[in-house]
């Protein structure tokens, strides 16, 4: 198995939507630019949304048309329909996310819809984007829990992150959106995702609730999993989970892994200072 593992930096995003202060343009383009120097090859950046509902990310156009790309790193953007998809390529996004939910109550909290829905929703999405020569990423959110049914069952998540990934997802990133999964329940689940979905094509997304996280990184790191999903500084949270918190820290997985004899070509003094960027956008 391999010895290299790939952290996906989602804090110009999934970290910065859930900030309640308007931050600056020139700070998400500072921030950003200073995260391609690190060594990553996905940043998530933008997310093509009705700002109406997630206000902070209304200057993702501007956002991506200042920043300074660096050679191999791929810029993504989330696109949860066909308008988000345009003005992402209009954006010369390299990569697209759709965002599901392997619970009922959550996806209509979220995107106001049923899952079977929004299904149908991504998959001209995920089509065109294809046709158009671009990656997509597939999320699941809530693959263990959610804020507002409870428990939810591994052979569900399965069934979801199997279709995302029939419909053309390169890789299907798993949410443990409430931050509140044990290593047991991140095993049994990926046990159940495992049989649908290639184990190289998953990904880990945990926040840090009750501080599990990295435990959940490793157990998952056991089965097999070679992607995980980190803002520098901890940033995030979601709008529709009340009570979590931010996603697990890029800093903290970075040196994780490293002790654990893992590489993530990652420059440690330069995801430090990003660290230092993003906890100050709190302010």
């Amino acid at each position: 198995m391999s010895r290299c593992v790939e952290i996906y930096e989602v804090g110009p995003r999934d970290g910065l939507q859930n900030e309640k202060r308007r931050i600056p343009v020139e700070d998400k383009v500072a921030l950003i630019d200073h995260l391609g120097r690190a060594g990553f090859r996905h940043i998530e950046v933008a997310s093509f949304v009705s700002p109406k509902w997630i206000p902070q990310m209304a200057d993702s156009g501007e956002v991506m048309k200042r920043i300074a790309r660096v050679e191999g790193v791929a810029y993504a953007a989330l696109t949860p329909n066909m308008r988000g998809l345009e003005s992402a390529i209009s954006a010369q996004a390299d990569e697209v996310a759709v965002f599901g939910s392997a619970s009922e109550g959550f996806s209509k909290a979220n995107i106001n819809s049923s899952v079977d829905e929004s299904l149908k929703r991504f998959s001209p999405v995920v089509a065109a984007a294809v046709d158009a020569g671009m990656s997509v990423r597939g999320y699941v959110s809530c693959v263990v829990s959610c804020p507002y049914e409870g428990p939810v069952e591994p052979k569900q998540v399965a069934r979801i992150a199997e279709r995302l990934y029939q419909m053309g997802c390169r890789e299907i990133s798993l949410g443990d959106t409430t931050g509140r999964a044990l290593p047991e329940n991140i095993a049994k689940m990926l046990d159940a995702v495992a049989e649908r979905v290639p184990v190289d094509q998953l990904a880990g997304h945990y926040h840090d609730t009750t501080g599990r996280a990295l435990e959940n990184v490793e157990v998952s790191l056991e089965k097999g999993v070679r992607v995980f999903d980190a803002a520098a500084g901890g940033l995030g949270g979601c709008p529709y989970a009340p009570g979590a918190s931010g996603n697990v820290a890029t800093e903290a997985v970075n040196d994780r892994l490293t002790a654990l004899g893992y590489e993530t070509g990652l420059n440690r003094d330069v995801i430090a200072k990003a660290a230092l960027m993003a906890r100050a956008m709190r302010a």
